[in-house]
C-alpha cells in the first residue's frame, strides 16, 4: 500500500506499556488463533474458545517495554489505516444524513481491560461496543504469518478494517440488533446471525479500501490478493479443518472462505454501502 505522507489517527490509546494481567475475549482472530493453538497442543478448539470467554479479575502495572522498530513502523501503520477509516466513513456517513464518531484504537501486549471485560493476544484484534474501542496487540500480524501464510500490509489494513466494521454496525445499531435476536435464538440461529455480522464487517472492510483507494490511491499491485487470502484463511471451515481434520457447519460464527471472500470482494467492487445487506437473502445464499 502507498501510505507515504498519510496522517496518522489521533484517536490511539498506547497501553503497550502496561502489564495486565486476565483472561478472555474474541474477535476476528479469535477462532484463528484458538483454533491453531489447540491444533498444536492436541486439544478442541471448542473447548479452548469456551475457556477464553471467562472474565477474571485483572490488575494492570506500567513497564518499561521498549518496542522494536519493526512494531513502532506496525504501530505507524495502523494508526494511519485507523485515520482512513476515518476519513472514508465520514464521508460515507454524511451521504446517509449521519455523523460518524470514529473508535479508538487501543495497542497493547499481551493483555488488556476492555470495557467488555479481560482479554489476551490469543484473543486476535477485537472491537467492543461497550466502550467504542478496537483492541490490537500488533503481534497477531507476525502471528497471522507464521501460522497461516498470510501476509502484506493490505492484509494487515483488512483485519482493522473489518474491526471498524463492527464500530459501523454499532453506529448504525445492528450489531446491538444482532446481538439482543442472538440472545433469543437457539445456539445454531445464534451461529447464524454472526455469521451475517462478520460477512458484514467483511464487506465493509471492502468498501473503506474501494474509497481509501479513491481517495488517496493507496492500492498497489497484490494489494488485493493479499487481502482475500487473508479472508480465505480466516474462514470457519479453514481452520476447523486445519485444527481437527473436519468441520461443523453449525458451529460457524464468522463465516466460510469462500463467503468471507466474496462478501469482502463485494465491498471493494462495489464501493456501495446499500450493497452490503447481509440480513436479509436467505442464509444458505449468503
Amino acid at each position: 500500500m502507498k501510505m507515504d505522507g498519510r496522517r496518522e489517527s489521533q484517536n490511539v490509546d498506547d497501553r503497550r506499556g502496561m502489564k495486565t494481567s486476565t483472561k478472555a475475549g474474541m474477535g476476528i482472530g479469535g477462532l484463528l488463533i484458538a483454533g491453531l493453538i489447540a491444533l498444536f497442543m492436541g486439544g478442541d478448539p471448542g473447548q479452548l474458545l469456551q475457556q477464553m470467554a471467562s472474565n477474571t479479575a485483572t490488575t494492570t502495572e506500567e513497564t518499561n517495554y521498549v518496542p522494536t522498530a519493526e512494531e513502532e513502523a506496525l504501530a505507524t501503520f495502523a494508526k494511519q489505516i485507523l485515520a482512513g477509516t476515518e476519513d472514508v466513513w465520514t464521508a460515507e456517513f454524511k451521504k446517509m444524513g449521519r455523523t460518524y464518531k470514529p473508535p479508538k484504537l487501543v495497542l497493547f501486549k499481551d493483555a488488556v481491560q476492555s470495557g467488555c471485560g479481560g482479554a489476551t493476544s490469543a484473543s486476535g484484534p477485537f472491537y467492543c461496543s461497550a466502550d467504542q474501542c478496537v483492541y490490537l496487540d500488533l503481534s497477531f500480524f507476525s502471528e497471522m504469518y507464521r501460522q497461516l501464510g498470510a501476509d502484506g500490509d493490505f492484509a494487515y489494513a483488512y483485519v482493522i478494517a473489518h474491526e471498524v466494521g463492527h464500530h459501523v454496525q454499532y453506529l448504525l445499531g445492528t450489531l446491538d440488533a444482532a446481538h439482543q435476536k442472538m440472545r433469543q435464538v437457539s445456539e445454531k440461529e445464534s451461529n447464524q446471525i454472526s455469521v451475517r455480522l462478520e460477512l458484514q464487517a467483511d464487506f465493509y472492510a471492502g468498501i473503506w479500501a474501494y474509497h481509501d483507494n479513491k481517495m488517496f490511491g493507496s492500492l498497489e499491485d497484490g494489494d488485493i490478493e493479499e487481502g482475500l487470502n487473508v479472508a480465505s484463511k480466516i474462514g470457519d471451515d479453514y481452520l476447523q479443518k486445519k485444527a481437527r481434520g473436519y468441520s461443523v457447519p453449525d458451529s460457524f460464527n464468522h463465516g466460510r472462505s469462500d463467503q468471507r471472500v466474496k462478501w469482502l470482494k463485494k465491498g471493494l467492487t462495489t464501493g456501495d454501502v446499500r450493497a452490503g445487506d447481509t440480513f436479509t437473502p436467505s442464509y444458505n445464499s449468503l
